[in-house]
């Protein structure tokens, strides 16, 4: 069932974010300042995935989303873009079955079309190997952008709308009848709740055309550490970042404090 977005319904808070978004940054950054090939540092930066999702698992969060390459990536040198979905099929030819064995929903979002057939074909296949899992869900966003993103469930909204409608040809003049929540069941990501926490690695303080709709009201926590490094304990302290964090979306704090005294 599609989410609410955040400007139309006040989301429920809790200790520990129930969804987390990581853009993972500084692999390459990481390999340079080793004297080591940048592809070493992606390397590193998969065993760091593996950690986070099992300490995500034992911390009750029950949505993991990880900006693994995005549209913009394609930009890259064409080596470290091909050693990128190498990385990727043999992640999942070794991770799948582990993370079936533990439960966990894998999905895999963004604009899959410019991957070549055989890795289209190990997503699909992990996507329904893991469907029916529910102790927690790891999206891996790749060839995705938050542009894109917004402008394919605009097209898919309008593409509903005039399929239903008899007057088609005159759609567009019902413009100001569509609602938030019309458009957000078809984003790519209309399965999970919005992000609580948005973390980035690396050093950098931007969102980088990641969950653009999505990140509208998510606590954001950036830190130095290289992803390569990322491990339970950074985890951890984004977590009480998190924490310390009053959440009012657009409340006062007042008004929290009435809301606790009656739940």
């Amino acid at each position: 069932m599609p989410h609410s977005s955040s400007t139309q319904a006040v989301p429920s808070s809790s200790a520990v974010p129930r969804h987390v978004a990581i853009i993972m940054d500084g692999n390459g950054r990481w390999a340079t300042g080793r004297f080591l090939p940048r592809v070493a540092g992606h390397g590193k930066g998969v065993e760091a995935v593996r950690e986070i999702v099992e300490a995500c698992a034992v911390r009750g969060v029950k949505y993991l989303t990880l900006f693994a390459f995005s549209s913009e990536n394609w930009h890259r040198p064409a080596e470290e873009v091909s050693l990128l979905m190498r990385l990727f099929m043999a992640a999942l030819e070794r991770e799948v079955g582990k993370m079936h064995a533990n439960g966990i929903r894998l999905k895999v979002v963004g604009d899959l079309t410019r991957f070549d057939d055989k890795l289209q074909q190990m997503i699909e296949d992990a996507q329904r190997k893991t469907a029916n899992n529910t102790a927690m869900t790891v999206t891996v966003c790749a060839n995705y952008g938050g542009r894109w993103d917004v402008m394919q469930a605009v097209q898919k909204m309008l593409a509903v709308r005039a399929a239903g409608d008899e007057r088609a040809a005159g759609s567009r003049q019902d413009a100001a009848s569509f609602k938030e929540d019309e458009l957000a069941q078809h984003l790519a990501m209309a399965y999970a709740p919005e992000p609580d926490l948005f973390i980035r690695t690396g050093g950098e303080q931007r969102i980088s055309n990641f969950l653009l709709w999505q990140l509208a009201y998510s606590e954001l926590y950036f830190t130095d550490t290289y992803w390569p490094d990322f491990d339970a304990a950074e985890l951890d302290k984004a977590i009480t970042s998190y924490q310390q964090r009053e959440r009012r979306f657009g409340r006062t704090s007042e008004q929290l404090i009435e809301q606790k005294k009656a739940s």
